[in-house]
């Protein structure tokens, strides 16, 4: 015979056909309860992290890994700074910038901008900025020539286009809170798109001599770094701090894209937990029809439990027959929700425009949102996460009516028989 016994009778017990139609019907549901609860937590949460990394990408493409501020006298020699940054393990690409703060307009039309000043050769090795220009060329921010790439969303706000003149207005301190307008003029002479409403509807770029000219100071504000690892400038960006403190004896300002952005990843992890919470419902609901099913499978099978008590089994072994059961119920749920989850995150590009096409609809509207298809991205730990959750859930679920079983009494419930 097969061994051990009580696995034998449990998946006995599955296969049987002679349950009662509402016990085998609840067990479906339960199956299939916990088969959607698992798919749907792994293609939500995939696509909320490839919507993650999609907003990660485009705020990066303009905003430094990381930064390192000083003032203007700690700036001074900011060529010699650059070297001793390049020289950290996981920095590739270092550049100077200047960031103000100031009034742009067009005529009528005036917009709060905050205006970035770069140096063309070395800002392409921390941005691609020439990469996202919608008109116009990258390479015209030479120094002196007082051009200007505007933000997508500023160069609508302003009205303005390619070769429009632009005037630039920044407070000037003259003595203690006494301020005072200055105004430059510059020509547009590109606009740039990066998907991100922070760059595209408040930044302007300018020349870095233009910059320090227009701020009245001969230093860059800091130094923008990129790194191999973006998950790992926090810690970068600190020991690039620490060697320019051995080197010149001054305190450098740090901030990265973590905090930069916080609120905006902050708030994709809230979805995401939330999102998790309410899906995992689901599996909760399911584990509790498996509670619901084995009670009935155990009341139905009194005078089996009662035979086999009489024939020798444990109170131990009565219990892992009816654990058996329920375990096969929602471990089999959790594979195929498994396979399905991972399926169809994997295959989100073809399943998507395939709904779009039978049902003639659009998910995002291009003329509404920046991100036009549903990016999708699979995590194992959060994979194995959801699988470990669900696979307790349903083992708990399956203790209550097993231990019930095992209670029956074998004289009480043979007394009728």
């Amino acid at each position: 015979m097969f061994q051990p016994l009580p696995l034998y009778i449990g998946l006995r017990y599955v296969r049987t056909r002679r349950r009662g139609f509402f016990v085998s019907f609840i067990s479906w549901v339960s199956m299939v309860g916990v088969c959607l609860g698992v798919a749907s937590l792994i293609v939500i949460l995939s696509v909320m992290n490839g919507f993650e990394s999609e907003l990660r990408g485009r705020l990066l493409n303009l905003s430094s890994h990381a930064t390192i501020s000083g003032t203007p006298q700690q700036m001074h020699n900011w060529q010699a700074l650059a070297n001793i940054a390049h020289q950290v393990p996981g920095v590739i690409g270092v550049a100077p910038f200047v960031e103000l703060q100031g009034m742009i307009g067009r005529g009528g039309s005036l917009q709060g901008a905050k205006l970035r000043g770069v140096l063309i050769d070395q800002e392409s090795q921390v941005a691609d900025i020439s990469q996202r220009m919608v008109s116009g060329q990258f390479n015209s921010l030479t120094s002196g020539s007082r051009n200007m790439l505007l933000g997508s969303g500023l160069a609508w706000q302003l009205q303005a286009q390619v070769g429009d003149e632009i005037t630039v207005l920044i407070p000037e301190v003259i003595s203690g809170t006494e301020l005072r307008p200055r105004l430059w003029s510059f020509t547009v002479s590109g606009i740039f798109e990066v998907g991100a409403q922070e760059f595209d509807n408040s930044l302007a770029i300018i020349n870095m001599q233009d910059a320090t000219a227009l701020a009245g100071v001969d230093a860059p504000t800091g130094l923008r770094l990129k790194v191999a690892d973006i998950f790992a400038a926090p810690t970068i960006v600190k020991q690039v701090a620490q060697w320019l403190k051995r080197a010149t004896d001054n305190i450098y300002s740090t901030s990265d894209w973590t905090i930069e952005n916080a609120s905006y990843f902050r708030a994709v992890g809230i979805e995401k937990t939330m999102m998790t919470i309410m899906l995992m419902l689901i599996v909760g609901i399911a584990a509790f029809n498996i509670v619901a099913a084995l009670v009935m499978v155990v009341n139905e099978k009194r005078t089996d439990i009662a035979i086999l008590r009489t024939l020798g089994l444990s109170p131990q072994q009565i219990i892992a027959v009816f654990i058996t059961q329920g375990l096969i119920i929602g471990w089999f749920g959790i594979a195929i929700g498994l396979i399905l989850g991972l399926s169809l995150a994997f295959n989100v590009d073809v399943v998507v425009p395939w709904l779009e096409h039978t049902f003639n609809m659009q998910f995002f509207d291009p003329n509404v949102y920046y991100i036009t298809q549903i990016p999708s991205e699979v995590h194992v730990p959060q994979v194995a996460w959801i699988t470990l959750i669900a696979l307790v859930l349903t083992a708990v679920a399956t203790i209550y009516p097993a231990r019930r079983g095992a209670h029956v009494a074998p004289a009480e419930a043979l007394r009728y028989e």
